[in-house]
């Protein structure tokens, strides 16, 4: 837990130092201000529910969120790489996946701040209406189930290459995938539809969030994907260990 919490804070650190981390929440909020006021403080905003306007609010958001989590996540193992630190890590008595659960808790943290300062815009919903606090609160747990999620996918395309761009690349390309994987399964047959449905990262599984719904299966899917690409990124790393 000591290499873990040493890990996580170095990388925080980078975060809230680097222009890019300052870069990625700037591009965010401010497309996400933009698309929020259009659609709860514009001109039609009074001719849509509340409800509505909040559900809109948390699909947008979460594919905001869902481009974040590639941004902030692809420096963490291929900049070590590139810069020849990793090695440093390799030969300390750190195990691989302190390493990868260190960066990846630094993501995180860094992505729910980010997350977090869109707070305000749903409460500024109350200019024209009324919300349900169980619904934001909701929308908001599923938004750091699906960034935690991407972040993963993100940690293991890091993994893979010792170049930044290549890694972003594949992670948005993993990401991009599994996105589509819900409107291809509106579109082909069963039982391949089934399939494609249950793996989509968005669509099916972050509807309910959406609408304000906790489903036990969205949660332990979502947790699930995370556990399964931080997994295979440590399996990554102990397999280039040995390269």
């Amino acid at each position: 837990m000591r290499a873990i919490g040493i890990i996580f804070r170095r990388e925080l650190a980078a975060y809230l130092t680097s222009p890019m981390g300052f870069v990625v929440a700037a591009v965010v909020l401010l497309i996400d201000g933009l698309l929020f006021y259009g659609q709860a403080l514009g001109p039609a905003a009074g001719e849509r529910l509340s409800a509505e306007v909040l559900a809109r609010f948390f699909y947008n958001t979460s594919g905001l969120v869902a481009i974040a989590a590639v941004a902030v996540s692809i420096r963490l193992l291929a900049e070590e790489r590139q810069l020849d630190t990793l090695t440093l890590l390799n030969t300390s008595p750190i195990r691989d996946r302190e390493i990868v659960l260190g960066k990846f808790l630094s993501a995180f943290a860094f992505l729910s701040g980010i997350t977090l300062l869109s707070f305000y815009m749903p409460l500024l919903i109350l200019v024209n209406g009324k919300i349900s606090l169980g619904h934001v609160w909701v929308g908001y747990v599923g938004l750091f189930l699906l960034g935690g999620a991407v972040l993963a996918i993100g940690v293991f395309a890091s993994a893979l290459t010792r170049h930044q761009l290549l890694a972003a690349a594949l992670g948005s390309a993993f990401t991009g995938i599994m996105f589509l994987f819900w409107p291809l399964s509106l579109v082909i047959d069963p039982p391949l539809s089934r399939v494609m449905a249950a793996l989509a990262i968005h669509g099916r599984h972050f509807s309910g969030f959406q609408i304000g719904v906790l489903q036990l299966r969205d949660v332990v899917y979502y947790l699930a994907v995370t556990y399964f690409f931080l997994l295979m990124a440590t399996k990554t790393l102990e397999a280039k260990r040995w390269e």
